[in-house]
């Protein structure tokens, strides 16, 4: 892990965060040559290049308020790549120097509802030690948006349509910026972004193109892009959008997580695997790469490697319940039963709809252990619970999976007859 040379400092009111910065200053004996404050809210829309900075090394750059840069108000699954501190965080500190500093406030409780990653250190966070300010007097955060008025400025207008919570104001407001600033690729890729959470497919698609030729090397644009592919299920070109993001932006994690995923889906395994440790060396603690991870190199054989990430998953998110059952499943295949049962077993406690699929992979585990009663117990009852072509489906891959265990373990007490019940039931029609 990176040592923590800037400074997060949260808590108390926005004045004392304020004060504190001058405190944090002389603590660590840090004299700035040059300063750059941003307002917060423009930080979205202002594309980080290094002719904003000042020339005067060593810098400090000063974000106040840091947590009004990663507005969440859009629909799940549409949300800007712009307003997300994964990357756009990532990008500033890409761009300063070895010995420039970064200093952020932010209020706690709305930080923690707009990025949470922040106080788990993932990402570009891990550069941050968190400074925390003693609460106000009256102990209550509000995580209401900003109310001072934005300047009149293209980042100004996107920024508020960013904070309204209704798709079509921001839309609206998304679509007033890209008139006023047809040569913005920022506004462009703004209301793709806003169109695409309405649904208007084509119109995303046409701001989309605007802002690949506005700006063709720039890795937000393509990983939009590779978001749009993926929407309309043409996996090949997303996969070629998130490789062309990863290609301008080596730090950028969440493009080589989803790079690894459509090569995944793809069948190119070893090179998700690649995209996937590319993804890890910025965010190492990611669980979706990690499980990720896990299944492909499953996938590839390589079990060893696949349990090492998916015990990383159940440590670090142990309320994902399908890190559990993929731990089960490759702990089943390296014939680690008493292993794969206590996974399966976890999973199945936590998960409330109680997967029917998993809860028989589970009776094939207790199977393996040689527990044939339990194991007919649970695969019955889950199984009986399926539709009748799921019901099918469900008994074949069980089937399967026994006969391959009694090939190993030909004198299991009970094995053939639970075998033999399993062919009987699934050539007769389901009552």
């Amino acid at each position: 892990m990176p040592a923590a040379k800037h400074i997060l400092i949260v808590g108390g009111t926005a004045e004392k965060r304020r004060q504190a910065v001058g405190g944090w200053e002389e603590a660590v004996g840090f004299r700035p040559a040059s300063r750059l404050s941003i307002d917060a809210r423009s930080v979205p829309f202002v594309r980080p290049v290094s002719t904003l900075l000042p020339a005067a090394q060593p810098r400090l750059l000063c974000f106040n308020d840091l947590h009004l840069a990663f507005p969440n108000r859009q629909a799940a699954g549409t949300r800007l790549i712009l307003t997300q501190s994964s990357y756009t965080l990532q990008k500033w500190v890409d761009l300063a120097g070895p010995d420039d500093r970064v200093v952020a406030t932010a209020d706690l409780a709305a930080l923690g509802h707009n990025a949470p990653e922040a106080f788990k250190m993932r990402g570009a966070w891990r550069h941050f030690s968190i400074q925390a300010l003693e609460p106000d007097d009256e102990g209550v955060v509000s995580l209401a948006s900003d109310s001072r008025p934005m300047a009149s400025s293209i980042d100004g207008l996107l920024a508020e349509a960013y904070a309204e919570a209704g798709p079509d104001r921001r839309l609206a407001l998304c679509r007033r910026a890209a008139v006023a600033s047809p040569d913005s690729a920022v506004a462009a890729l703004a209301l793709a972004s806003a169109c695409c959470e309405v649904q208007d497919l084509t119109a995303a698609r046409e701001a989309l193109d605007t802002a690949k030729a506005l700006a063709p090397d720039w890795e937000a644009v393509h990983y939009e892009d590779g978001k749009f592919w993926l929407s309309c299920e043409d996996i090949a070109r997303a996969r070629d959008a998130f490789q062309e993001a990863c290609s301008a932006m080596p730090t950028f994690s969440a493009a080589f997580g989803n790079l690894g995923a459509t090569l995944g889906e793809l069948g190119e395994r070893e090179a998700a695997v690649a995209a996937f440790q590319q993804a890890l060396e910025q965010d190492p603690d990611n669980v979706t790469i990690l499980n990720n991870m896990g299944v492909v190199n499953r996938e590839l054989g390589r079990l060893e490697e696949s349990e090492r990430a998916l015990c990383q998953v159940t440590t670090l998110a142990p309320e994902f319940i399908f890190g559990h059952y993929n731990l089960g499943h490759t702990r089943l295949l390296r014939s680690n039963f008493g292993g794969a049962l206590a996974a399966y077993e976890e999973g199945q406690r936590r998960d409330p709809e109680k997967n029917r699929r998993q809860g028989c992979r589970l009776a094939l585990t207790r199977f393996a252990t040689g527990d044939v009663t339990g194991a007919s117990r649970d695969l019955w009852r889950f199984a009986d619970l399926a539709p009748p072509d799921e019901r099918e489906d469900l008994l074949l891959e069980a089937y399967e999976t026994a006969a391959a265990l009694m090939n190993t373990r030909p004198d299991l007490a009970g094995g053939r007859a639970f075998l033999d019940r399993l062919a009987a039931e699934i050539v007769k029609p389901s009552r």
